[in-house]
């Protein structure tokens, strides 16, 4: 959910074992030397629900269909009335006085056959028959209007039904735990979900047209069964080959979208990565793009031959249920004439007849066509709402309790697994941290630095332990007012596409405005990125749009820090806060972090051993386990770990001068 790739295939996909040479990077020595892919090459695979094609396609039938279609109408129209009642409104009666005009007109048809047919001299007959006439074309004009109308209102409807789908995704998917991103198959979940709002687009549009194609077959169905009953089932007869021939291609379309749905992720993603401009500079210095072009050809490739399949199976459905309506066209029209033929019905009858024929045919190839077509919209419209309900189902759900800025936050014998992970991250750590105090983590990578600091802040709740503010478990505090109480500069900080300004404040500006921006600034240096900019505090940070200004690493970094700096939190979590920063800049930040730790309670993980020496204790991981704890002096000079990684980082002897 990306604010980069929206398929970022780091991001969700699982990894799993494949032969399929075609979903290998291309063997052509020239290309990859090195890549010959193995029976053990793992490629992506994504994890969707339901991830079973079988199963999806026993509920896509002619009878599902007809299940289902009277609920995605409500559902569409329902949205719809959320966001726009008097459209809604509006719709609803133009629809049902374009019905009754279909009807009279059709009514009309008779009327002016039996006129113009009547004994007398054709001046007469036709002045008979001029005002049905007139009345006919009026009712033919003003259904026109109307249909046009209901077009205008539809397009209306269309971008703020997709808007509300959109904000309640964005809702539910900001109100889950930040846990659930971990989970497998989440991030793919999500981007199903966004193909169902851009689906979404189409709904009210499909419904419109369903329920315009429903009350012109009603308009006929009943001048039909006013004219002669026997024509009805024969209409349904000639229907019902289209509908099942409908309701199949539904399901190959909808098949032939989970079967690509991997494909089409590695697409994207691969774009993103080729084009983007963090990337630009690597793709052309490692020469990867020839390697990388390959891999977006063989995927192209692989949905190209599945939507090959599933065009040609459609052409084949297509043309049995075109050939079947026909015999049931034949046989209706047929029945018709021998109605007229006994005698069994007049000519004025059988000529609104055949009007009505061609109405009531066209109003029942609508619903089967426009029914099909929202019967599948609603497939994917499925994959929006299981997403709803899966980020519902880890929604975050704690406590009530509003902390105030700790005073002690303490871990005792914490531990945590990642979801989907068969080792903890974390197991067994105690520590504890009081206001004024400062505490450096540090430990080689993947020792669980970030993960202990989450576990602290309260974005991750511990699978096993507590972690207590004040003696109060995390998972009795309000989530939200226990975040405003913690300020955060985490390994990978957000680089917001907002002003300078709304960069540091995020959004949330102190009672003294720009004077507390400034004094941030100051603190973390970020005042001299500040100086530099073409509108000061007012830049626009955001190299995408134009007149953005595009900033250096170090820069970002430095407003990072302002940004922690501002937050009036009462822990400060700094997670590597000076990896891009000149020597000048990382001493400036350091320097007044003793100042920063009078009302706060400061965390500080970092690589950069000599920096610890700022802390009171410093923790040491190794393995997911806490193994050594005390001050920089002690830690320096007894052995252990920290010593072992001290001494490294301070060798700088060149191996062959020894």
């Amino acid at each position: 959910m990306p604010a980069a790739p929206t398929a970022d295939p780091t991001a969700t996909p699982v990894a799993t074992p494949t032969a399929d040479p075609a979903a290998a990077p291309s063997a052509d020595p020239a290309a990859a030397p090195s890549a010959t892919p193995t029976d053990s090459t793992e490629d992506y695979r994504v994890a969707l629900v339901p991830d079973d094609k079988a199963a999806a396609e026993q509920g896509m039938t002619g009878t599902a269909m007809l299940r289902r279609l009277p609920r995605l109408i409500r559902r569409t129209l329902g949205m719809a009335w959320a966001v726009d009642r008097r459209s809604v409104t509006a719709l609803f009666l133009c629809q049902t006085l374009s019905g009754l005009l279909g009807a009279l007109g059709l009514f009309g048809v008779s009327a002016a056959i039996a006129a113009v047919t009547a004994p007398g001299p054709p001046a007469e007959r036709f002045s008979a028959a001029a005002p049905t006439l007139l009345a006919i074309a009026a009712a033919a004009g003003l259904r026109a209007l109307l249909r046009i109308t209901v077009t205008g209102l539809s397009t209306r409807l269309s971008p703020r039904i997709a808007r509300r789908a959109e904000l309640l995704l964005l809702e539910a998917a900001t109100g889950a735990e930040l846990a659930a991103y971990d989970h497998p198959g989440f991030n793919d979940r999500w981007d199903a979900a966004e193909r169902g709002i851009e689906m979404s687009k189409e709904l009210i549009v499909q419904v419109q047209q369903l329920i315009y194609s429903a009350v012109s077959l009603l308009a006929a169905a009943g001048v039909l069964a006013a004219l002669h009953p026997a024509l009805l089932p024969l209409l349904l007869l000639a229907a019902a080959p289209q509908g099942y021939a409908a309701v199949r291609e539904a399901r190959v379309h909808y098949q032939a979208n989970v079967e690509t749905f991997a494909d089409r992720r590695i697409l994207a993603a691969l774009r993103w990565f080729l084009v983007d401009k963090e990337t630009a500079g690597q793709v052309r210095s490692d020469t990867i793009a020839p390697f990388l072009l390959d891999r977006y050809q063989q995927a192209g490739a692989r949905v190209d031959r599945t939507c090959d399949r599933a065009a040609w199976r459609c052409v084949r459905i297509s043309l049995l249920g075109s050939l079947a309506a026909g015999a049931g066209a034949g046989l209706t029209w047929g029945s018709l004439a021998l109605l007229l033929a006994t005698g069994r019905m007049s000519v004025a009858a059988a000529g609104a007849a055949v009007f009505a024929l061609r109405t009531a045919a066209g109003g029942l190839s609508g619903m089967v066509s426009y029914g099909a077509a929202l019967y599948r919209l609603g497939l994917h419209l499925d994959d929006w709402d299981r997403f709803i309900a899966e980020a519902a189902g880890r929604r975050i759900a704690r406590g009530t309790a509003v902390p105030p800025a700790p005073l002690l936050v303490e871990a005792k014998d914490v531990s945590y697994t990642y979801p989907g992970a068969e080792q903890p991250a974390l197991t067994g750590a105690d520590l504890r941290l009081g206001r004024g105090e400062i505490l450096a983590v540090v430990g080689e990578n993947g020792s669980g630095k970030s993960t202990l600091v989450k576990l602290l802040a309260g974005l991750n709740l511990p699978t096993g332990g507590a972690v207590r503010w004040d003696g109060v478990d995390t998972r009795e505090l309000d989530a939200h007012a226990l975040w405003r109480q913690t300020a955060m500069v985490p390994q990978d900080f957000a680089r917001w596409p907002v002003t300078c300004r709304e960069n540091i404040t995020l959004g949330q500006p102190a009672p003294d405005g720009d004077a507390a921006v400034l004094r941030a600034a100051a603190a973390s240096g970020a005042d001299q990125v500040v100086a530099g900019l073409r509108s000061g505090l007012d830049t626009l940070l955001a190299r995408e749009w134009l007149g953005g200004v595009a900033l250096s690493a170090g820069q970002w970094q430095r407003l990072a820090v302002a940004r922690a700096f501002h937050r009036p939190g009462g822990l400060l979590v700094l997670d590597e806060p000076t990896s891009d920063l000149d020597p000048r800049a990382e001493h400036r930040i350091f320097s007044g972090l003793r100042e920063l730790a009078g009302d706060r309670a400061i965390v500080l993980v970092t690589h950069n051993l000599a920096n610890t020496a700022v802390a009171d204790r410093i923790v040491v991981l190794e393995h997911g386990r806490v193994v050594q704890c005390g001050s920089f002096a002690e830690l320096s000079t007894a052995p252990g770990l920290f010593k072992e990684l001290h001494d490294l980082q301070q060798d700088r002897t060149l191996v062959g001068l020894r």
